[in-house]
């Protein structure tokens, strides 16, 4: 007998308005048109091979080829906001990474691009020009959302925010433990975990008015 089939996308209620959890670990806001999402770290492995540590090629391309697809999975987009974190540090100003930058920017021309500074953005710099993207600072208000990418609380309005790389650590039998990116919601704010694929993650365990929604094998669920 096969599993029932389970919705990926996860509706919550926030501010009077509906988002919608995504296991590509985004936000979709139908209602403002808006993809929100946090911490890409783009240039973050180039920048480990500039200082000398051997790690992997590829996580750029594969980072805005994933936003590429969850584009194209949700037409209706017409702004993405960045919660901060776009780029790692100044060595991500590297010609390769710009070159697939620049490609991925042409193939989303029409696409509103905002970015929240992040504490890595500060210095990293901005990225060039030609990327069309409008820079602020946090928060960033739209509609009944303050986009910010340090957590926060601010009143009369929620906290769209970044920065923790929240997981959460699922225990099983005996020692069995599976760490999970998450989604986390407190009384007036909202995490997102990191977009980037090579970010690492911040343990957030289980507490009193907190809400986790883990992300994994496609879809995102609520933690009890």
């Amino acid at each position: 007998m096969h599993a029932p089939d389970l919705p990926a996308d996860l509706a919550v209620d926030l501010a009077g308005t509906t988002v919608w959890l995504l296991p590509e670990r985004a936000l979709w806001w139908p209602e403002g048109a808006m993809l929100c999402l946090a911490d890409l770290h783009l240039g973050k492995a180039a920048t480990f091979r500039a200082r000398g540590l051997p790690v992997p090629a590829g996580t750029t391309q594969g980072n805005l080829d994933r936003l590429a697809q969850l584009l194209a999975r949700h037409p209706g987009v017409q702004r993405l906001v960045v919660l901060g974190d776009f780029l790692h540090a100044a060595e991500a100003h590297a010609p390769a990474l710009l070159r697939a930058l620049a490609a991925w920017r042409e193939d989303h021309a029409a696409l509103e691009l905002v970015l929240v500074r992040g504490n890595h953005d500060r210095h990293a710099g901005d990225p060039p020009a030609w990327l069309r993207a409008r820079i602020v600072e946090e928060p960033w208000s739209l509609g009944p959302f303050a986009c910010c990418h340090h957590p926060q609380h601010r009143a009369g309005q929620w906290v769209l925010a970044g920065h923790l790389h929240p997981t959460a650590v699922l225990y099983g039998g005996g020692r069995d433990a599976l760490r999970m990116p998450c989604f986390v919601a407190e009384p007036g704010l909202l995490v997102l975990p990191a977009f980037g694929e090579f970010t690492g993650g911040h343990a957030v365990p289980a507490a009193p008015g907190r809400q986790r929604f883990a992300v994994g094998a496609g879809r995102v669920w609520a933690l009890p």
